[in-house]
């Protein structure tokens, strides 16, 4: 008798055919998105579950540029002033890295742990220059896949991302590309509670200014601020600004409303993590007409 080989794909069953027919396997991306939302109404997965697969999907989509932080946010250090003038703004921002400029943002000659600032307090002799990691530097059109890869492979945690005349851009951390799949990580400087929603910062050129979580009540946001928003499909500022605009912003963008400026300091595709609001002088009384 002739034996088919081991290795052969055992033969299927009549039920085995059948179901293949009725619910063929997906052949794109679409099919298999829509296979996982099912499973997701079926309880099969849960919602955590099926949001970081597409949020895996979504990182193959997504190059650099899409959620860098723009060279205007970027806390930055600039190593031609003195220690003194650019210490107490690296310690508001308080990031674990800062990039280190030499006069202007487009040159960045390297960058630096905050925890090698800890020498400042033992050794009076402290060079920045001494202290300095280089600088890992990336076209914007780079695929966060192949960005996450790579940050693995070179143990790298921040990438400076350049345009096509070589200037900087914006940067980019291995958070960003992570919370893209996994959603918002909170570190131990987030705020975790409801007391730390709503965050008065330095005035700005126009008034008072707020950093505020995007899940903030809109009543205690309301409450703070001394305004009356409201919107009876959402409860949050981060689900009124969504509504507001219509779609979900991007990351730096900035708009208008009710005599308020809000910006988006943090954002995925998914939705809006941080906002900083800052208060708009009234508009000038217009004089009135004489006839």
């Amino acid at each position: 008798m002739f034996d088919p080989p081991s290795d052969a794909r055992p033969h299927r069953s009549l039920l085995e055919r059948l179901s293949a027919l009725i619910s063929p396997e997906p052949e794109n991306r679409a099919e298999l998105l829509e296979i996982l939302q099912d499973a997701r109404e079926r309880n099969l997965i849960d919602a955590d579950a099926l949001s970081m697969i597409e949020g895996v999907f979504q990182v193959s989509d997504l190059c650099a540029r899409d959620i860098m932080v723009p060279r205007s946010q970027m806390a930055v250090i600039d190593i031609t002033q003195p220690i003194s003038e650019w210490m107490p703004d690296a310690i508001a921002a308080a990031h674990s890295r800062f990039p280190v400029i030499e006069g202007n943002r487009d040159k960045v000659i390297g960058i630096l742990m905050a925890k090698d600032l800890l020498r400042l307090h033992v050794d009076e002799s402290f060079d920045v220059r001494d202290m300095l990691r280089p600088a890992v530097f990336i076209p914007g059109a780079k695929r966060l896949n192949v960005l996450l890869r790579d940050f693995r492979n070179n143990r790298n945690h921040i990438a400076i991302i350049v345009d096509e005349y070589g200037g900087v851009a914006g940067l980019i951390t291995i958070e960003d590309v992570l919370e893209q799949i996994v959603g918002d990580i909170e570190d131990e400087y987030d705020y975790d509670e409801a007391d730390d929603n709503i965050l008065s910062i330095k005035p700005g050129s126009q008034g008072s200014r707020w950093r505020i979580r995007a899940l903030t009540e809109l009543t205690q946001f309301n409450e703070a601020l001394g305004v009356a928003l409201h919107d009876e499909d959402v409860d949050t500022i981060g689900g009124l600004v969504t509504n507001h605009l219509g779609r979900m912003p991007h990351k730096g963008e900035s708009f208008d409303m009710e005599n308020m400026r809000f910006e988006i300091l943090r954002a995925d595709a998914r939705q809006i993590h941080m906002l900083l609001v800052e208060k708009l002088p009234p508009p000038p009384a217009q004089a009135p007409e004489t006839f």
